[in-house]
């Protein structure tokens, strides 16, 4: 965990989350946890039988707080990914073949990619942290916000959006089969989806080659594929 970029990207990531917390439920809860810790060690204090109750059920509730971000800051990069499926949280994979997505006329990579079975067309942007759809294609493909999920906000060439985390149940294009891989929902990110970091860096490698992108999954299959839109 050396390397200055990484740890930007995390920090970034850790920012666009605590920036948000105000926006959400979380910031209700934590005030109330808090009000709650206080108040039951005030009774303690006057020798109250449920007080020590109450402060151990703010404290339950702040532990409960914090594990909630962690495990969304966690998921967004997969060096502190905790993949833990039997709190309900998918472990996030992506699989497949070597697949080649030729450079299009306006100098980015588009593929023609389907989400939980439906088509949709993506360009890859390397300089995204997370996978974003907007709100119009998360209604068409069936993609919900995740219960409990932070929102977060998102730097765009329209300014600043919030956006709520979701789970992709499946997204193919090409060879290359991701699941369970979370992405974002942005009100305000137009007619672009994009195919994020999250999901690159959970290849085996990716490179550029005479204007063709070549996405290299963990799980090399035989057949190539051209994924263009």
């Amino acid at each position: 965990m050396d390397n200055p970029g990484a740890l930007a990207e995390i920090w970034n990531s850790a920012a666009a989350v605590i920036r948000s917390v105000p926006r959400s439920g979380i910031l209700v809860a934590t005030i109330a946890a808090l009000a709650g810790g206080w108040i039951g060690s005030v009774m303690i204090r006057q020798r109250v039988p449920t007080g020590r109750l109450i402060r151990t059920a703010s404290t339950l509730v702040l532990t409960g707080i914090l594990v909630t971000i962690v495990l969304q800051l966690s998921r967004f990069d997969p060096r502190l990914e905790m993949a833990l499926p039997d709190m309900g949280l998918p472990q996030q994979v992506v699989e497949g073949g070597e697949t080649r997505i030729p450079l299009a006329a306006d100098g980015h990579y588009w593929l023609k990619a389907e989400v939980n079975g439906e088509p949709v067309n993506f360009m890859i942007d390397t300089g995204a942290t997370l996978t974003a759809v907007s709100s119009k294609v998360a209604d068409r493909v069936g993609l919900e916000p995740r219960r409990g999920g932070i929102p977060i906000t998102l730097n765009t060439a329209n300014g600043t959006i919030s956006a709520q985390i979701a789970t992709m149940d499946e997204l193919r294009f090409g060879n290359v089969a991701a699941r369970g891989l979370d992405a974002v929902i942005a009100p305000n990110l137009g007619d672009t989806s994009v195919i994020g970091m999250n999901l690159l860096s959970r290849l085996k490698g990716w490179r550029v080659e005479g204007g063709t992108m070549i996405l290299t999954p963990n799980n090399p299959q035989p057949v190539l594929k051209t994924a263009a839109p």
